[in-house]
């Protein structure tokens, strides 16, 4: 999928075990790279955690 900024975005899992965000949490795209599965999103929650798309994280549209 591509993404581009201004999507909004719903959490579904991310493997990063040091956040607070949790499956359902909304936010918008900030930019992607496509070359990394690099989704940076600033989420709703007040959090910039970026998405690894490759690495386990999913989000869907929301």
């Amino acid at each position: 999928m591509t993404y581009k900024r201004g999507d909004r975005i719903a959490l579904v899992h991310t493997t990063d075990p040091h956040t607070d965000l949790t499956e359902g949490d909304l936010g918008t795209v900030q930019g992607y790279n496509a070359n990394l599965s690099q989704l940076s999103v600033d989420w709703d929650s007040g959090s910039t955690l970026s998405m690894l798309l490759d690495d386990g994280d999913e989000v869907r549209p929301a």
